[in-house]
């Protein structure tokens, strides 16, 4: 009985592990293309006060 309980709270820790894992990447990849965006708008500004 203790095993079952011990295995189904092990699978529960597993899978609430994983599912964040996956939002936090999903997170990081949401920051990177937000960097990106404001450094491509930074070079732009850059270039029209060097013109």
């Amino acid at each position: 009985m203790k095993t079952k309980i011990i295995l189904r709270i092990s699978l529960v820790a597993g899978a609430a592990l994983l599912a964040s894992c996956y939002t936090v990447k999903g997170v990081g990849q949401d920051v990177q293309k937000a960097g990106a965006g404001i450094s491509k708008g930074a070079e732009k500004v850059q270039e029209k006060i060097t013109e």
